[in-house]
């Protein structure tokens, strides 16, 4: 009976739960513990004044990204993969940033939890992407991943996804191939396109239709804008852009993008009838 009692309380006495960060980045990888993060020499307390998760302000304690990328170089590219499969795709310069806008991992102490993301729901921990000044860099929604389990670096999207690419005998500064990298920050972690990418819970964005070829590109603007404003949907997941995060340059050559891969649509078995 006594060493139940004892191993009762070794069992009780334990944080309420362990995680664990897993960072894939090439030559380099490593698992960090919740408390081996808490406990690095780098972490402060960090004050976000505009949560884009909790929709007001939250403080964490929490660590520069920059000082756990190891051997990552700007032009280098990194997926950030939440517990629920959710995949953000971010360029590695603006999380190597010092200046302006700021890259933090946030660590959800076991001893001190985060509130619920709503009723029902978990908080936004173990591990969140959060970030101070992000108008400086205009950083997506997008760019905020939570729940985050693992940091992985990839291949470009080009390379991994060559259905999404627009036709290479564009010119590079085309503006399909600007929107094609703003298409990457903005729509990639929630859309597939020609059936390309690795997001599970928005629409694919090419198939079986475009949002072009139903959309008027005004009405289209505005959807992206604020999605709320022409389909009021209780449930909906999609958020707004605003200009601080998707300028009406980036807007534009969004929709050029989307446009021109309407024409460039995968091929794919007729359905039987």
């Amino acid at each position: 009976m006594k060493f139940l009692s004892l191993l009762f309380t070794a069992l009780f006495s334990l944080p309420s739960f362990a995680a664990q960060l897993r960072l894939e980045l090439g030559d380099v990888s490593r698992t960090w513990q919740t408390a081996e993060l808490l406990q690095h020499p780098a972490v402060q307390e960090v004050r976000i004044t505009d949560d884009v998760s909790y929709k007001r302000e939250m403080t964490y304690r929490a660590i520069p990204l920059a000082t756990l990328l190891d051997g990552i170089k700007p032009d280098d590219h990194l997926q950030a993969v939440a517990q629920d499969g959710f995949a953000a795709e971010l360029s590695a310069a603006p999380l190597l940033n010092q200046q302006g806008a700021k890259a933090w991992l946030a660590i959800e102490d076991p001893e001190h939890p985060w509130p619920s993301l709503g009723k029902g729901k978990p908080s936004a921990g173990p591990f969140y992407l959060v970030w101070t000044d992000p108008q400086a860099g205009h950083i997506s929604p997008e760019q905020w991943p939570f729940q985050v389990v693992r940091f992985t670096r990839q291949l470009p999207v080009a390379e991994r996804f060559p259905a999404m690419r627009p036709d290479p005998s564009l010119a590079a500064d085309a503006p399909a191939n600007q929107g094609f990298v703003v298409f990457q920050k903005n729509c990639m972690a929630c859309h597939r396109l020609n059936g390309a990418g690795d997001a599970q819970f928005g629409p694919d964005l090419n198939m079986p239709y475009n949002p072009t070829e139903y959309f008027g590109t005004d009405f289209l603007t505005r959807y992206i804008r604020d999605p709320q404003s022409l389909r009021h949907w209780p449930q909906a997941r999609m958020p707004g852009f605003s200009r601080d995060v998707l300028p009406d340059a980036e807007l534009a050559q969004l929709v050029e993008y989307l446009k021109h891969m309407a024409t460039r649509k995968v091929s794919t078995p007729e359905r039987q009838p």
